[in-house]
Parts: structure tokens; C-alpha cells; sequence
């Protein structure tokens, strides 16, 4: 049998591939895959409830008030902000505004965003590698666990990951054309970006930028002078909300949730920026400094290390195709390495790659508060690379390297697979070894096909489609455990739980099984009582807040059960300085406070740590103002009890 053509010598074939007309089976299929995708990710989308009851919440203020809409706040009066900028929260607040505040038009926005991010890296992927590359790209992000989990959840992730794939596609548009427009509009996505999730969305910013100094057309000081009108949209882009937050009267705004002083600014590169990389005092949930382990063990948000992508919980959320992309990575730059310098396989490669490497980096490196949901945020340069790095394979499959390697990364993501799945052995225990054999024999299938003397086509194809399905038979289980399993409050992560990792870590409901019970919040507690609601309503539209508690999710769950203004007492965590004791003592006197609401934890796990101490609720570890106001009331006020719950009337202090 002939030895087929090396498809590295026809670069005219396989490098512009947009000028082939697509097969007739691709618009279907595309269609296909995101109508599955939307469907799979809206089943059972109620069972997540309000799902963080921080940002539902704050939707639920942006859906009454202009304000609160603008700024981010947490209540419609506009006590305190989320602590984060608001652009995430708009899609959701224009939504509930015409829907209602309800838990499918609050999560609805964040599938479609999903199916977006989709649809969009399909485009990206087959204009330059084909069609195949682009359902794979595509599959391969809808079925990503963390991706399952966040893009039908209310954190602002499912916005910062469609821009920031945006942002890819209007950079490889300026590869192709050159033009400086296609880079101003990356400055104004990544500008979104940074309305979205702050300092997060510049991590994809050195890849982009090294890929059009590579790659774009023009002459290097036309490049260059490109670059700069990029980087001033995107100052453009985020710096006129900031600008309107710094100037804007601070007695006339929401205080600034997370920061120290008020300022967006402190939040941007103090809590959400240097106390992400390398932590300290208050860089935790709830304030206070990271939590200490029973033992000197390890902190429920991981090891900072080069290996956290691929242990603990981290692993099982985004690596279980992290070693085929970073191979098809370093293959990818290997075989472009002579090509022109404004190659676009190789800008796609550069592209990707940078967005891989230099996320995971940082990720890997960050000694403060990290969630092992922030991997999302890697999932579509992981499919982008497996899509691509497969296809471009396939496409120099008449050389034998090409195929070996193909066999190999299959033989990898098999193993890795079975790794992954043994972490949790109680969960279908017996598909570990199905993907272990599946692997193992389409891997010695390419294996065998890649001697020249042996090529036998169809069974090199037929090996190729199990490799492939093979390869999403472990996300998609934990996709599908995802979708069947309730996932509500702010630490939430994908799969079945990993003992001793996480959350569960510092303890969890005895007798809990293999889903996330240990990060959602008690079952009991998920609505606030009937009568709670009565007592804390009565009259509620003669005050600007009818209850204020410690924290913003116990706040939140009061306030959506209500849907009148609850404030929270030192923001997330309780641990901000807002409203110091004077300001609450003026409230109180003013009448615009009714009731102080005890914490209870609503919101957190219930139980225990291994050494048998108790998890606390917020504002057990707040603020010195959240602990002065507590004081306060409970010198100056008499207590109630409704259904377990204390609360104190400010309107009606003891003779």
C-alpha cells in the first residue's frame, strides 16, 4: 500500500480551510451540538434555587433600583455593594426585570452565555482547522464539568469566559486582516472583562497581545502602534465606571463591598488582586486569614503549586483533557516553527496556548483565596487546543509521528482518566476500567496503523472516533452527576465530592453521599420561614431597610424571601468596615432599620471540622464594626425568637 501524502508539504490545502466549502453535515451538526448543549445544561436548572444567594440577591436590588443596577449593590437601598464590579449582574438584572426575580430568569442568562462561549469557539476553531476541529472544540467545552456547573450558576464567570473568548476571536480577525479596529474591539471586550471580574481577564491579555506582535500583517511599529490603541479601548472600555465610582460622592453611593476604604481601587488590587496571589489577613470567606487545617494539613482551597490543575478538586474540574491540549500545544508550535510568520494555524496555536499557560500559571501560583470553580475560566483554551491539536493531526496523519502521537495522547488521556475517576471510587466505580481498556485499545489501534506496511484506513478512523469518545466518557459522567445534583452558595465545585478535599475537608453532614451536600448550604435553611417572613415584612415599606444581619448571603436569603431591603453588616464576610457603629446608631434613630437579625449560619454547611470544632456562621469572625454593632443591640434591645431565629426590634428599645 502507498505511503499517503505528508500533508506538512501542502500548507496551501490545510492552512486556509475557510475557503473550502463545508460539508453538508457540518450546519447540522453545529446545530445539533448547541441545542443539546442548552437543553442539558436547563435540566433540573430550578433545583439550584437562588444557587448564591449573594449575587441573586443583587440582581433581585438591580430589578428595583437604577442604583443598585449601576453600582452592584447587594440591597435596593443601596447599602453596601457585591464585591465585584456589577457588568455581570446586568444580563441576569435585565432578564428578572422582565421575567420576574425568579431562579430560571436569574440562571437562564448564564446558559445562554454558555451556549455562546460554545457556538463562538466552534467559529473560531473550524474557520482556520475545519469544521470537525470545531465540533470537537465545542463538544469538548459543553462538557467540561466546571463548565456544566458555572454556566447554569449566578457567578460572574459565565460573562468573563464569553468575553474573553470573544476577545480571542476579534484578535485572530486582526491576524487575518490586519486591521486596528478588530484590536480595538479586543481592548473593548477585555475592558468588559474587567467590569465583569476585574484583574482576572487581563491573565489572556499577554497571550493575545504576543499573538498579533507575532502573527498580525502590518510592519512591527504599525503592530506596535496597534497594540497601544487595544490597550486604550480597553482603559476605555472599564475605566469610565470606575472613574464614575471614584468621583462619584460617597455619601450619595453604596459603600464598596471587599474594599478597606471605600474604593474601587483598593478592591481591584488589594482583596480581588495581591490578596488573591499571595493572600494575608482578610483573603478568606468571612474575613480573617486562610483557615488552618486539623493537623497542619492542607487549606480547603488547595495547595498553591505547578501541579494544583491536576489535584484535589481542581483536577476533576477542568484536567481531564489538560495533558492532550498542553501536547498539542508543544506539538502544534513544533510543526508551525518554519512556517511564515503570519501563519494562522500557528497565531491559533499562540493564541490558545497563551491563554493556557499563562491562567493555569497564575492559578497554580495564587497563595490567597482560591475556588476551584475559577478553572472555568481554562476551559475553553483546553477544548480550543484539543479540537485543533486532533484535527491538525489527523490532517498529517500520512506521517508516522503524526499518528504515534495521536496514539499516545490517547493512551495519556486514558490513563489520566482513570486516575481522575479513581479519586472517587464509589462513583460508577466500574467505568474507570472501561475507559482504561477502551484507551488502551484504540491507542494500540493508531499504534499498529501508524507502520507504513499497515495503514489500514478505516480502522485508523474507527480507532480515532473511540479515542475521541473514550476521551469525554469521564467528563461527561461528572457533567451529568452536576446536573442531577443541587449546587447552591458561593463555594461549589462540579462531580462527585473527593474525600478529603474541599469543603469537605473542614467537615461535612454525617452521612453525606457522594454529591456536593458539604458546600451547599443546610436543607432546612434553604428557605426562610413562613413566619420569619411575616414578622420581618410587617410594615416593610415604612423603612429603607427592614432587617440587617451579618453578611451578604444571609442577608440575601432574607431579603429574596421578602423582596424588600435587608442590609448586610460588613458586606460578604461581615468583615467590612461598613456601616461603622455611628452610621448604624444614625439608622437606627432615623427609623430606617426595623429589625437586627442574629446570624445563624444561613447559607453555610452544617457540622463539623475533623477536630471537632464547629463551623461558625458569618460575622462569628466579622469585622471590629460588625462585632460593635452586634454589642450594641444586644445591650440596648430586647430579643425575640421566631422559629429558632433571635431578632431584635430597633424601633422599640427596653424601658
Amino acid at each position: 500500500m502507498p505511503v499517503l501524502t505528508d500533508t506538512t508539504q501542502q500548507p496551501a490545502q490545510t492552512n486556509h480551510p475557510e475557503q473550502t466549502p463545508d460539508p453538508r453535515w457540518a450546519r447540522p451538526a453545529l446545530a445539533v451540538l448547541l441545542v443539546a448543549t442548552a437543553t442539558f445544561w436547563c435540566i433540573g436548572l430550578s433545583r439550584n434555587g437562588w444557587a448564591n444567594a449573594f449575587y441573586a440577591a443583587a440582581v433581585q436590588a438591580g430589578t428595583k433600583s437604577w442604583k443598585a443596577f449601576l453600582f452592584g449593590s447587594s440591597d435596593a437601598a443601596n447599602a453596601i455593594t457585591v464585591d465585584k464590579p456589577p457588568a455581570s449582574l446586568w444580563p441576569m438584572e435585565i432578564s428578572a426585570r422582565i421575567f420576574g426575580v425568579n431562579s430560571w430568569s436569574i440562571q437562564l442568562p448564564q446558559v445562554l452565555l454558555g451556549v455562546a462561549s460554545v457556538a463562538l469557539l466552534y467559529v473560531i476553531v473550524k474557520k482556520q482547522f475545519g469544521p470537525a476541529a470545531g465540533l470537537i472544540a465545542g463538544v469538548t467545552l459543553a462538557l467540561t464539568p466546571v463548565a456544566t456547573l458555572m454556566f447554569r450558576y449566578d457567578n460572574p464567570d459565565a460573562l468573563l469566559v464569553f468575553l474573553m473568548v470573544a476577545s480571542v476571536w476579534a484578535v485572530l480577525h486582526a491576524v487575518s486582516d490586519g486591521r486596528t479596529r478588530w484590536l480595538v474591539l479586543c481592548g473593548v471586550l477585555l475592558g468588559m472583562g474587567f467590569l465583569t471580574k476585574q484583574l482576572q481577564v487581563l491573565l489572556v491579555v499577554p497571550g493575545l497581545a504576543l499573538t498579533y506582535l507575532v502573527a498580525g500583517p502590518p510592519r512591527l511599529r504599525v503592530r506596535l502602534a496597534q497594540l497601544v490603541a487595544g490597550l486604550g479601548a480597553m482603559l476605555a472600555a472599564a475605566g469610565w465606571w470606575v472613574l464614575l465610582v471614584e468621583l462619584w460622592p460617597t455619601d450619595s453611593r453604596p459603600y464598596i463591598g471587599g474594599s478597606e476604604n471605600n474604593s474601587f481601587l483598593d478592591l481591584t488590587f488589594g482583596y480581588n488582586g495581591l490578596g488573591r496571589l499571595v493572600g494575608g489577613e482578610g483573603n478568606s470567606p468571612g474575613g480573617g486569614s486562610m483557615p488552618a487545617m486539623p493537623g497542619g494539613g492542607a487549606s480547603p482551597f488547595g495547595h498553591a503549586g505547578i501541579a494544583r490543575m491536576f489535584t484535589g478538586e481542581s483536577g476533576a474540574q477542568i484536567s481531564w483533557l489538560l495533558p492532550a491540549a498542553l501536547i498539542a500545544l508543544v506539538v502544534g508550535l513544533v510543526v508551525t516553527r518554519r512556517l511564515p510568520r503570519t501563519d494562522r494555524d500557528r497565531a491559533q496555536y499562540l493564541a490558545w496556548g497563551g491563554w493556557l499557560i499563562g491562567t493555569a500559571g497564575v492559578f497554580s501560583a495564587m497563595s490567597g483565596l482560591f475556588h476551584d470553580y475559577y478553572t472555568v475560566a481554562l476551559a475553553p483554551a483546553v477544548a480550543a487546543l484539543v479540537g485543533i491539536g486532533a484535527a491538525d493531526l489527523w490532517r498529517r496523519r500520512g506521517n508516522t509521528w503524526a499518528v504515534v502521537v495521536l496514539a499516545g495522547t490517547t493512551a495519556v488521556t486514558g490513563g489520566w482518566a482513570w486516575v481522575l475517576l479513581s479519586r472517587t471510587p464509589d462513583f460508577v466505580g466500574w467505568l474507570r476500567w472501561v475507559v482504561l481498556a477502551t484507551a488502551a485499545g484504540a491507542a494500540a489501534a493508531l499504534a499498529i496503523t501508524a507502520s507504513p506496511s499497515l495503514q489500514r484506513p478505516r480502522i485508523r478512523r474507527v480507532a480515532a472516533a473511540v479515542a475521541i469518545a473514550m476521551a469525554l466518557v469521564g467528563p461527561l459522567s461528572y457533567s451529568i452527576q452536576t446536573v442531577s445534583t443541587a449546587h447552591t452558595g458561593g463555594v461549589v465545585t462540579a462531580g462527585p465530592q473527593i474525600p478529603g478535599t474541599g469543603m469537605a475537608a473542614m467537615g461535612s453532614p454525617r452521612g453525606s453521599d457522594s454529591g456536593h451536600a458539604a458546600t451547599a448550604p443546610r436543607q432546612s435553611d434553604k428557605d426562610v420561614s413562613a413566619a420569619m417572613v411575616a414578622t420581618l415584612s410587617v410594615d416593610g415599606g415604612s423603612y429603607t431597610w427592614i432587617a440587617a444581619t451579618p453578611g451578604s448571603t444571609e442577608a440575601g436569603y432574607y431579603q429574596l424571601a421578602t423582596d424588600l431591603p435587608v442590609m448586610a453588616l460588613g458586606g460578604f464576610g461581615s468583615s467590612d468596615p461598613a456601616p461603622t457603629l455611628k452610621q448604624f446608631q444614625d439608622y437606627v434613630a432615623d427609623g430606617r432599620v426595623h429589625y437586627y437579625v442574629e446570624s445563624t449560619g444561613l447559607g453555610l454547611p452544617k457540622g463539623e471540622n475533623d477536630s471537632g470544632t464547629p463551623l461558625v456562621p458569618p460575622g462569628a469572625n466579622g469585622s471590629t464594626e460588625a462585632e460593635h454593632i452586634k454589642d450594641w443591640v444586644e445591650k440596648n434591645f430586647t430579643p425575640i425568637t421566631v422559629d429558632g431565629v433571635t431578632l431584635y426590634d430597633l424601633t422599640a428599645p427596653p424601658e
